[in-house]
């Protein structure tokens, strides 16, 4: 038996970007880069492994939002012809590159993937990613958790328990609807709990969550084992904690790994790089420049002319980090089992996208990392949540403390002086789904529609997103517009259901068809 647990878990997630009223939208890219760096390669590394008999396990949350656009047969459409023109690009590359060896390798190997992604997303998978999770969730390597239906960010919605309640059972019905089954646990949006809410996820079936490490060291009473062990609260559901040592070999902008200057740099881009008119088959607008996923240089040190990627000495140096990640959770897990009476458990949580897109290399990492645990040792095993409470369902009792993950852990990215003026307009709009919800609890036909279009518009901009966004100063301008046109839209049903008039048919067909998402949403989840 192993010494102690690894309990990986990967939070994938993006906010619900459709827009069918252009022929291509900027902001679509997001799920498109995402897809070509991030879950394709997951999805490469968990048919690799399988194939060489490695057993592996793993957590992943893939939140409501992004499993409705990889349903969506739109995107998926137009994810295709993304590759097309990346595909094109990638053969003016070549020839652009015939004469320089350096730059003419890498174009081939872009070329080659971009090819490859097409081949893996059109035949092999037939546009649909979620069957090819289900099967690995099936086969019991994976364990996709459950997310709350927008990525709202609770702690800043509980001013009204009915929008918290409509946010849980929202994101449970589209989980059961895309992966055929009920979510054991869920991944709460920005890992934000606060005191009370466990009561609300026990209500919806859910019997485990995630805090960040301060959730469980600064709950009551002090946790026996730390946050090597899951503590049970009052209302039933267990509660995980972030182990920080192996966030930190990974997080770091000092010493984590993907910093490494043999890395792929993320921040240099041929879209940027190039000039304009060679470009222009793959902006979106004339002028604006953006990522193309072309990337020919490596990492290196302020001061220091940047040299050209290396795939063969990236790849050697993840397997180098692979090797020291786990040699370290075996030095962990040696060290904390003299002080437990069961093996300790390190949760090991990140957001997806650090897989692939901003750290190129990080799906082969995780390769080896499952590699060197299945072949070159005996104390460590990877598992996931629901494994570890079937083993060990004894756990210590225990409250929580309120915790968020991101700069300071209290909720400040999503709530501050840049982003705060949307929570009125949220709080108000949450009161008015209530009382309208109890106005007409048993509508019908087009003011039944108008009702679950409410609630979908709510959720929308609901999303922690948009004020993340408004706090990273990325992309602001989106963000500040999505949040007002979907609470412009709420409003305009609101007003037109209070005065108990006509529903304006073609005003609603227009909203269904533009802002689409939960087909199955139900606006009496509001009661």
């Amino acid at each position: 038996m192993a010494k102690g647990y690894l309990g990986l878990l990967l939070h994938a997630h993006l906010p619900y970007v459709r827009h069918p009223e252009n022929a291509r939208h900027l902001e679509e890219d997001w799920l498109f880069e995402a897809i070509t760096e991030t879950y394709i390669p997951l999805l490469d590394v968990f048919n690799r492994l399988d194939a060489e008999g490695v057993k592996f396990r793993l957590a992943m949350s893939i939140t409501p939002p992004l499993a409705e656009m990889l349903a969506d047969p739109l995107l998926r459409s137009r994810y295709v012809e993304h590759l097309d023109h990346l595909i094109a690009l990638s053969e003016k590359e070549l020839r652009r590159t015939q004469f320089v060896p350096k730059f003419h390798n890498l174009a081939r190997m872009y070329h080659d993937k971009f090819t490859w992604c097409k081949r893996f997303f059109d035949e092999w998978y037939g546009r649909d990613l979620l069957s090819a999770f289900r099967h690995w969730q099936d086969r019991g390597c994976l364990e996709i958790v459950n997310c709350n239906a927008t990525h709202g960010f609770l702690p800043a919605l509980r001013q009204n328990p009915a929008a918290v309640r409509a946010q849980l059972r929202q994101g449970v019905r589209s989980h059961k609807r895309h992966f055929g089954k009920n979510p054991n646990g869920i991944w709460l949006a920005e890992c934000g709990y606060y005191e009370g809410l466990e009561q609300e996820l026990s209500a919806v079936g859910l019997g485990y969550f995630f805090t960040d490490t301060h959730g469980i060291l600064f709950g009551q009473p002090p946790p026996r084992f730390g946050v090597y062990a899951p503590v049970i609260t009052a209302a039933g559901p267990a509660c995980f904690a972030r182990d920080p040592e192996s966030s930190r070999a990974v997080w770091s902008a000092e010493t984590g790994y993907p910093g490494d200057f043999n890395y792929r740099e993320f921040y240099r881009d041929i879209g940027f790089d190039l000039e304009e008119e060679y470009l222009k088959d793959i902006q979106h607008i004339p002028g604006l420049r953006t990522n193309t996923g072309i990337k020919y240089y490596r990492i290196t040190g302020k001061g220091v002319a940047q040299e050209p990627y290396n795939p063969q000495a990236a790849f050697e140096t993840a397997a180098r980090h692979a090797n020291d990640f786990v040699e370290n959770r075996i030095k962990q897990v040696d060290w904390l089992s003299r002080f437990m009476d069961r093996p300790p458990l390190i949760v090991s949580p990140y957001d997806a996208e650090l897989y692939g897109h901003w750290w190129y290399e990080g799906p082969e990492f995780l390769y080896f990392v499952f590699k060197k645990i299945h072949f070159d040792q005996h104390d460590i095993e990877t598992i996931t949540p629901s494994e570890y409470l079937e083993r060990h369902p004894v756990n210590q009792r225990q409250q929580p403390a309120f915790s968020t993950w991101g700069h300071l852990g209290y909720g400040e990215v999503w709530v501050n002086q840049l982003n705060d003026w949307i929570y009125p307009h949220l709080h108000a709009a949450a009161d008015s789904m209530v009382e309208i919800a109890r106005r007409y609890p048993d509508a019908w036909g087009d003011y039944r529609r108008a009702l679950n279009q409410m609630a979908r518009e709510l959720f929308l901009a609901q999303s922690s997103d948009w004020a993340f966004i408004m706090r990273t100063g990325t992309s602001v301008e989106y963000a500040v517009q999505r949040t007002k046109e979907h609470l412009v839209a709420f409003n305009r049903l609101h007003e037109i259901l209070v005065s108990g008039g006509e529903i304006p048919v073609a005003e609603l067909e227009a909203l269904e068809s533009r802002d689409n998402i939960f087909q199955d949403v139900d606006y009496r989840d509001f009661l």
